[in-house]
């Protein structure tokens, strides 16, 4: 074979010939990805660190070789928790409560994302049948159960007199007890209106639940006070 010396500091010498030439560069090491919560074994980067036992109680700041220490007489796995901190947070974990721990996490991230990526839509005329806007209804109370996102878009018929705001505060009220305006209705083009409909956090339906309550114990006294006033 030809062989060809080329003169070069990055390409090694063997028994004074020069290893094949190539132009490809070394690709760049990806850095390291953390890894998932899971246990950390013996790789631990800080000396003094915060120490959380099985049950969730804390056993105080000590030094990494003592945390090994009880973590190999309890059979237990070490586990981080918050490394941003100063001393970082381990806990003492059985591998059950991990597994668990992982199952919830993958469980509420997936719902999180389904939650804010999903957006349904609906799209009808101002002079939709009762039938039809019933069943319209029915569905977007089925998404706002999933917490989706509804985008509704309604066309103003032809000879129609139908206020388009009404109608969205209309669909609005059967699900009020659950949902309310991400965007309020507005005109986009002629003739065309649209709004976005949401699942209420849980502070809102909290403080929705309250405002129901003191509504209907008003509506309550007010009775009573028309029963006595009959009476008399």
């Amino acid at each position: 074979p030809f062989w060809m010396v080329v003169s070069d500091p990055t390409k090694s010498t063997v028994f004074g010939l020069t290893q094949p030439f190539c132009t490809a560069e070394k690709s760049p090491k990806e850095p390291k990805r953390k890894t998932a919560f899971g246990s950390v074994g013996r790789r631990i980067p800080y000396r003094i660190l915060h120490v959380i036992n099985q049950d969730g109680e804390s056993l105080g700041n000590m030094h990494r070789a003592e945390a090994l220490k009880l973590r190999d007489q309890h059979d237990l796995k070490l586990v981080l928790l918050h490394e941003n901190v100063e001393p970082p947070v381990y806990r003492l974990m059985t591998g059950q409560q991990i597994h668990e721990e992982q199952l919830k996490r993958a469980e509420k991230k997936k719902s999180s994302t389904k939650s804010e990526m999903v957006q349904k839509e609906l799209s009808f005329s101002s002079a939709i049948a009762k039938n039809d806007l019933d069943t319209k209804t029915k569905q977007i109370a089925h998404w706002i159960e999933k917490k989706y996102r509804i985008k509704i878009t309604i066309r103003q018929a032809k000879d129609s007199n139908t206020d388009m705001f009404m109608l969205f505060d209309q669909i609005l009220e059967t699900v009020s007890a659950k949902a309310t305006y991400l965007s309020k209705p507005k005109v986009t083009r002629e003739g065309v209106s649209t709004c976005i409909l949401r699942h209420m956090s849980d502070k809102e339906l909290k403080a929705y639940q309250k405002m129901e309550k003191q509504k209907n114990s008003t509506e309550k006294k007010d009775e009573n006070e028309d029963l006595k006033s009959n009476d008399l």
